[in-house]
This record gives C-alpha cells, sequence and structure tokens, in this order.
C-alpha cells in the first residue's frame, strides 16, 4: 500500500526544508527537537491530571496520572514514552496519554524514566519496573479496577517488554496486558525492514544506531534480556497486542515478537497498519489515517481490560 497521503506530504515539507539529523545533535538539542514534533495537547480535556513521584533505585521517578471523567474504577494503564531511551519525556508523551485515558477508557500513569547518556543502560529498566511496581502498589489511590497493564512506544514499547518478564520472573505485579507500539525489542539492524525503511520515513537506521550506541554502548550487553526482550524467555507472559506499521525499520522485530511470544504459548496478536510509519501515535490527534489505527489498538486495549 502507499504511504498515507498526510504523511507523504509531511515527508515532501521535511524534505524541502533539510535540517541535521536527531543523531547529528548532542542529545539535549534533540530532546528540544522531539518536543516541537510532540507538543503538548491542553485541548484534550480528561477528568484529571495529577503529578506524582515513585521511589527508585537512584531517586524519585515523576510520573503524571491521567484519570477518566467518571467516578471509576478503572483499568491502569501503565506507559513508557518512546525516544530510543535518549529523547522523549512526559511532555511528548502528553497529547496521546490524554487521547488513550479518553479513547481506552483507563487511568494512564505516564513514567519519566531517566534517559541516556547521563543514565546508561540498564537504568530506564530499573526505573520502568520500579514506576509499575509504584503503581500496583497504589492500585486504590489510582481508582484501579485491578486490572493492569503495561506498553509504550517505540523504545517504551522495549521497556513495557521487558518490565513483564521482570514482573514474571521476581515474582512482581501481575500484568493483564501489554500493549507494545512499534516497540524496539532485538538490537539486530539486519532484518528487511531496516533495508526497506530505513530512510526516509522519520526514524532511520542511522539514528536507531546511535540510540543503541547512546544507550547501551557495551554492544555485548545489548543480547542480555534486559535490552533485547526477543531474547529472554519468552512463556507464561501476559497477552499481548503489538502494533507495528507497514513504513517502519521496526516492523520486523515486532512481528516476529508477536510470533515468537504465540508460539511460546501466549496469546499474542501482531497488527501491521499499512501506510504508516514509526511514531503515528503521536499524529493521530491531526491525521485522519493514524486516528483510524490509533482508535482501533484502544478499542483493543479497553476490550483487554474490561
Amino acid at each position: 500500500m502507499p504511504l498515507a497521503p498526510e504523511y507523504q506530504a509531511m515527508l515532501d515539507e521535511l524534505a524541502a526544508t533539510p535540517g541535521p539529523a536527531l543523531s547529528e545533535l548532542p542529545a539535549a538539542d534533540a530532546r528540544a527537537l522531539y518536543q516541537m514534533m510532540r507538543p503538548v495537547n491542553p485541548d484534550i480535556e480528561v477528568g484529571s491530571i495529577r503529578q506524582a513521584t515513585a521511589a527508585g533505585p537512584m531517586g524519585d521517578i515523576p510520573l503524571r496520572i491521567y484519570t477518566p471523567k467518571g467516578a471509576g474504577p478503572f483499568p491502569v494503564f501503565v506507559n513508557f514514552h518512546g525516544g530510543g531511551w535518549v529523547i522523549g519525556d512526559l511532555e511528548t508523551a502528553d497529547a496521546a496519554c490524554r487521547d488513550l485515558c479518553n479513547t481506552a477508557g483507563c487511568v494512564v500513569v505516564s513514567v519519566d524514566y531517566r534517559l541516556a547518556p547521563e543514565h546508561l543502560y540498564p537504568a530506564a529498566v530499573d526505573d520502568a519496573y520500579a514506576a509499575t511496581c509504584w503503581a500496583h502498589s497504589n492500585a486504590a489511590v489510582l481508582k484501579s479496577n485491578g486490572k493492569l497493564a503495561v506498553g509504550g512506544e517505540s523504545a517504551g514499547g522495549n521497556l513495557a517488554a521487558i518490565v513483564a518478564q521482570k514482573a514474571r520472573d521476581e515474582n512482581g505485579p501481575v500484568i493483564d496486558f501489554q500493549l507494545l507500539l512499534y516497540p524496539v525489542v532485538d538490537s539486530d539492524l539486519s532484518r528487511a525492514s531496516y533495508s526497506e525503511n530505513g530512510d526516509g520515513y522519520i526514524l532511520t537506521t542511522e539514528t536507531m544506531r546511535w540510540f543503541w550506541d547512546t544507550y547501551c554502548p557495551d554492544a555485548s550487553r545489548r543480547k542480555e534480556p534486559a535490552a533485547s526482550p526477543m531474547l529472554g524467555k519468552l512463556n507464561n507472559l501476559p497477552p499481548t497486542l503489538v502494533v507495528t506499521a507497514e513504513f517502519d525499520p521496526l516492523r520486523d522485530e515486532g512481528l516476529a515478537y508477536a510470533k515468537a511470544l504465540t508460539k511460546a504459548g501466549n496469546v499474542a496478536e501482531g497488527v501491521c497498519y499499512d501506510g504508516l510509519v514509526h511514531d503515528f501515535f503521536g499524529t493521530a490527534q491531526i491525521f485522519q489515517s493514524s486516528r483510524h489505527a490509533f482508535e482501533q489498538v484502544c478499542s483493543k486495549l479497553r476490550e483487554a481490560l474490561s
């Protein structure tokens, strides 16, 4: 299927005004650019938004909690933002979290985990797991109905998959569902989707290489399950939805992870949205092409946690 017209127009505009790639920028400048790409959208109103902190291994982890309108109780979704473990924060995740809160009908706990290069692997993993344990322990405060899910976009999907494995291995919180949105699940950059979509579709192979080099500079450690969940034990994991996009270099590893989960005896579904690119949750409020996919995914999440 051709690239969605809205994305084609956006990419044509970007090509007409070229600038440095993310991988060519200092981390601070790359973060500022990503914030411009994914601004806060206060027009999306939810029942309430409040700040909180979870105790982490190296200090408090900032959280932003989005609660739907109504008395509840609600399922709880712990969200880890995307950005290659290097960029992204509560602000870049804000619009999607607001929208997901309303559309899926769940409390969203957005996690501001530590970023590289200031905090190398496995700092983000440690924070993600601590925040999930906090959400489980604070179920009553969150108006939880007893259902707990984890998920996130890209590197956030990586963290969610690892959290699910850690919770199983460490007798941690019971996780009822994981929503992995175009996740990084392996450090192998040689799959066909990297050669097909590795340049010209927002996320590039070179940017992914920069993310890995920045987050986990010791290449030998990238094969650890806490970095590449594809290489971990895949049995006895929660029901999973893996969402990918046709024009995404991460497409093939996401679909492979869904198949591997199924082969290991789990309930898992892999969905690839034609015509879309990486990070399409970030345009779900403005592009009809990604809006349709966003609403379908939220419907599946709502159903899984009902």
